[in-house]
């Protein structure tokens, strides 16, 4: 309830170019907002890839709390700021930071760190065009400042260091970095560069941003866990548990240059699917593990693909996700103007990174919660909830099924009576 009646008043004062966790804006439009920033033909070549070193935990209350000013309930934030942890049987003191996993945390993190365009001496004119030396893109406690040359971007961040040090936080030195854009940084796991091209474009150079090294090297190394994990289990479950895991980061980076990565990926795929099929049928032929683990899906023309054929399961491929730009959302619009309610319902995709079942529910819903009425993708875990339980005779029909946040579902299953949850429920089954 704080959360919801303090985030419209700080929605309407945000700046622009602060993505993390707030509603209707998230990593991507961070990357579009560096795209724009990092062309070319752009003036502010040198970068400062900086990170503010344990944000949540070192926030300072007295800073925060005058931020806050006057709201009603700054007596509840206080005590939520003061109330401590126990570990091991003792209490343990917080002088600093906000409550670790707070469903305010996020939002008490982006109220401290409102002014840092000001503090950088950054300013827009009425009609939105800016004003000053640098430019800043910020994503929660990750930063990035574009700057004209090397000795202002140390100056931005001697003045960044200054401004954070009023709020009790301070730059990481492992993670804060002054690089020129020929050199390239990583941000929200992409890599940003400009590589040359002197024969087809003017300025010789040429912006790509695409997954970072780091990135591939983990997917790499979770798929290969599960390629371990899974040698003793039914070949369904293992791509039941991949196809997920290939999904969502192949949709986090379409919105780059990813097809060559996309395909080397695959590649990647292919020489583990091999190794795991020797590893669980050593003595047959190579014919012989072929036409039973490869083949055709409906609506492709590629053969290898590796399924369960038994129990129709199809691992997905990397290549399969399209390269789609992301619409950057404008600075200054807001999801609680009611003016532009269309504009969200149109940019909203209820069934984003939800397939089958759950896309389904999800566009029956509108993309909401039945429960808090607040949008389905807005980073919590969602659950399905049968509001006739199976134990009780319901079905795994759609009409008896709810696509609910994880906090909702406890909600609804900590009451008792059936026709409490019936009443929960109503908005959507009406």
């Amino acid at each position: 309830m704080v959360k919801n009646a303090l985030e419209p008043f700080w929605e309407a004062r945000f700046e622009g170019v602060s993505y993390g966790f707030r509603p209707g804006r998230g990593c991507h439009d961070a990357i579009e907002k560096v795209f724009r920033l990092a062309r070319p033909d752009t003036t502010r070549p040198w970068v400062v890839d900086a990170d503010i070193e344990g944000a949540f935990n070192n926030i300072g209350h007295a800073a925060l709390v005058q931020a806050i000013g006057n709201f009603p309930a700054r007596r509840l934030i206080k005590q939520w700021l003061k109330a401590g942890y126990v570990e091991a049987e003792m209490l343990h003191p917080t002088e600093a930071g906000v409550p670790q996993g707070g469903v305010i945390s996020p939002l008490l993190l982006n109220v401290a760190l409102h002014g840092m365009e000001q503090a950088l001496g950054i300013s827009y004119t009425p009609k939105g065009v800016r004003r000053g030396t640098y430019a800043l893109v910020r994503y929660a406690d990750d930063l990035v400042i574009f700057s004209p040359t090397y000795e202002q971007a140390v100056e931005a961040q001697h003045l960044l260091s200054t401004w954070l040090g009023t709020r009790g936080l301070r730059l990481s030195d492992e993670k804060t970095h002054i690089r020129h854009l020929r050199e390239g940084f990583n941000f929200l796991g992409f890599n940003i560069r400009h590589y040359p091209t002197p024969n087809s474009s003017r300025s010789g150079y040429k912006l790509l941003i695409k997954p970072s090294p780091d990135s591939i090297m983990q997917i790499k190394r979770k798929l290969k866990g599960l390629w371990r994990k899974h040698v003793g289990s039914p070949t369904v479950a293992l791509i039941n548990e991949m196809n997920p895991v290939i999904r969502g980061w192949s949709n986090y980076f379409r919105i780059g240059v990813a097809k060559e990565v996309f395909a080397s990926l695959d590649r990647f795929m292919y020489a583990r699917a091999q190794r795991y099929m020797q590893r669980r049928h050593p003595r047959k032929s190579g014919w012989w593990r072929t036409q039973k683990y490869w083949g055709r899906v409906s609506g492709r023309q590629d053969r290898w693909v590796f399924q369960d054929k038994e129990r129709h399961g199809t691992l997905r491929k990397f290549a399969w996700t399209k390269i789609i730009r992301h619409r950057l959302v404008p600075s200054t619009y807001s999801p609680d103007d009611p003016t532009l309610q269309d504009y969200w319902n149109q940019r909203r995709n209820p069934a984003q990174g939800l397939t089958g079942r759950s896309g389904q529910l999800a566009r029956r819903q509108h993309g909401l919660c039945p429960v808090c009425h607040q949008a389905l993708d807005n980073g919590e875990e969602v659950h399905v909830h049968h509001v006739m339980p199976k134990h009780h005779g319901g079905t795994d029909d759609l009409a008896n099924l709810r696509l609910v946040h994880q906090t909702c579902h406890r909600q609804i299953h900590s009451i008792s009576t059936p026709l409490g949850v019936r009443r929960l429920l109503e908005p959507c089954t009406r």
